[in-house]
């Protein structure tokens, strides 16, 4: 056997319908009521895997879409701080129409290159790359084979991706699309990171797919 990685986006909140800034500095939203019937999806259909750990982000939006699979298989939830959404700053709560209103030449610079530059008293990608290296060494070290969950969030599952296939990380947003709710299966094999699927939402219904996800 090889070590697998899954790396699921949490689920619903408000900010993945109206857009706006959610990092880990100020908001921590929890899950929409659809956001959770999402999580109970995720639980239902992937009860079954033979789970090695269990790993998440702290934040209160990654727990709750967490709880749901570890009720159903007994696994305990392994919390990392690493695993964190990026820091927004003083963006958090804002749309980007207002980002680009009230810190235009900041929010130009971070488009261009999000690697090297922050939102506003933010956190680079750079930054993220590099907090979230130790957990998946954590993960290399610790565990041989078998299959490894990591709830996480949406620019930090991006970040890891390019730092898996040598991307650069300033492209993250550019290269990767992860719907609220998607998992993306990475198979750590002997020749380097094999990616089986990105962004996965088929164990959802299809109403939980039409719903607005950002």
């Amino acid at each position: 056997m090889t070590l697998t990685l899954y790396f699921l986006r949490h689920a619903q909140t408000d900010y993945c319908v109206t857009g706006g800034y959610c990092g880990s500095s100020l908001n921590d939203p929890g899950l929409t009521p659809d956001g959770m019937e999402m999580a109970e999806a995720f639980a239902r259909a992937y009860q079954s895997f033979e789970w090695q750990a269990i790993l998440c982000s702290p934040l209160k939006r990654t727990i709750q879409t967490t709880k749901p699979i570890c009720a159903a298989t007994g696994m305990d939830m392994k919390l990392r701080e690493e695993l964190k959404e990026i820091n927004y700053g003083q963006w958090e709560g804002k749309h980007p129409d207002v980002v680009n209103a009230e810190f235009h030449d900041d929010y130009v610079r971070w488009l261009t290159d999000p690697a090297w530059n922050a939102p506003t008293d933010g956190e680079r990608a750079i930054d993220i790359a590099r907090r979230c290296s130790r957990v998946i060494e954590e993960v290399e070290q610790t565990y041989t084979n078998g299959n490894i969950l990591l709830v996480s969030h949406k620019a930090t599952i991006r970040i890891i991706l390019c730092e898996l296939l040598g991307i650069d990380v300033g492209r993250y947003r550019d290269r990767f699309a992860m719907p609220v709710g998607g998992i993306s299966i990475v198979e750590l094999a002997a020749r380097g990171p094999f990616i089986h699927v990105i962004g996965d939402r088929s164990y959802m219904s299809p109403y939980q797919r039409s719903l607005p996800s950002t």
